[in-house]
């Protein structure tokens, strides 16, 4: 496809974290000052991770009040609609904004409230996934995710597991999600992005649903199978792992092994300030690299609505928004 064609073509987003994908114009008005794109943006000879996680700073300064995160969610539609992207789940921490002035609940109810009039106002349809993070205590994270679910239905989707993968394994938090997936809370676990592929066995055990990055299982053909059989969402990041040094080079990315092994892959942005990216330009990225034909340009936006923590209602939309030249 064209990148006129890609841009035009209506995506979901599944993968996408709010701090990480706030515009530079947001960022400036609520700082008050001139910022420089350096100081958002990593370039694509980013070393290291570490480096890339620096970028979060100035971001994350933004949403500590109901104002920034209202300003925010509608910030990060607003975004996504100038490529036509007409689905997204948005994933935020909410215990990274909690304030003595602002607790659990009234973060979450801030930023629905912002992704609301972006709905209203751009017409892209939202999910809000909650995140865990992994240096949080597990009764931090339990009451967070408790209160999460009192907005399951009405803007949030689901729960997530993030942060340092490598220093905190999935078996620490197995009681933690086993207790959401008790709850009726959907999940994702982000998993083999900087880790092992025991995290993603892991993830599926406790109930995940998707996985996020996944790509430690990489020539783990068992696993790989297990996956495609139970149809658990694979939300591939390519060039934010590629930035991260998840993966050291193009060749080492395993999106068409995945796409082989009938994974059920999905293509996303991560950090679209962070990475400098968007989903159009994730597609024409990965067709140039890894020879996506459009058919299966087509068959990655078909495993996202698949995939995601939708209601049946807006999936049957997006199928019939996405291609009529696309047969379920």
């Amino acid at each position: 496809m064209t990148q006129e064609q890609l841009i035009t073509l209506p995506k979901i987003e599944l993968h996408c974290h709010l701090d990480g994908s706030l515009s530079r114009e947001f960022i400036e008005k609520r700082l008050g000052r001139k910022v420089l794109q350096e100081e958002l943006s990593v370039s694509d000879d980013c070393t290291s991770l570490a480096e890339y996680l620096e970028k979060f700073t100035l971001p994350g300064q933004c949403i500590m009040d109901e104002k920034g995160l209202e300003e925010a969610g509608y910030d990060v539609l607003r975004s996504m609609s100038r490529e036509n992207v007409c689905y997204a789940e948005i994933r935020f921490a909410p215990l990274l904004s909690v304030t003595e002035e602002m607790n659990c609940k009234k973060v979450i109810e801030a930023l629905l409230k912002g992704l609301e009039r972006g709905k209203d106002d751009f017409g892209v349809e939202f999910g809000v996934i909650t995140c865990a993070m992994r240096y949080h205590s597990e009764e931090e994270n339990s009451k967070m995710i408790m209160t999460a679910r009192e907005y399951l239905g009405f803007g949030v989707c689901a729960a997530d597991l993030a942060g340092a993968e490598a220093s905190y394994p999935m078996t620490e938090f197995m009681n933690l999600f086993h207790n959401t997936h008790k709850i009726g809370m959907p999940f994702t676990i982000h998993a083999g992005e900087c880790g092992n592929a025991q995290n993603i066995a892991d993830a599926v055990s406790a109930g995940a649903g998707r996985i996020g990055h996944g790509i430690a299982m990489r020539g783990n053909k068992e696993l790989q199978q297990e996956l495609a059989a139970r149809k658990i969402g694979i939300e591939m990041c390519p060039i934010s792992n590629l930035q991260t040094k998840a993966v050291q080079s193009t060749a080492e990315y395993p999106l068409r092994e995945f796409l082989d092994a009938g994974l059920r892959v999905t293509i996303n942005t991560d950090n679209r300030t962070v990475s400098n990216t968007t989903l159009t330009k994730e597609l024409e990225f990965v067709q140039k690299q890894y020879g996506i034909r459009d058919e299966e340009v087509l068959l990655l936006m078909k495993n996202a609505v698949d995939a995601a923590f939708a209601v049946e209602a807006v999936k049957e939309r997006l199928y019939r928004s996405i291609t009529a030249k696309y047969k379920r």
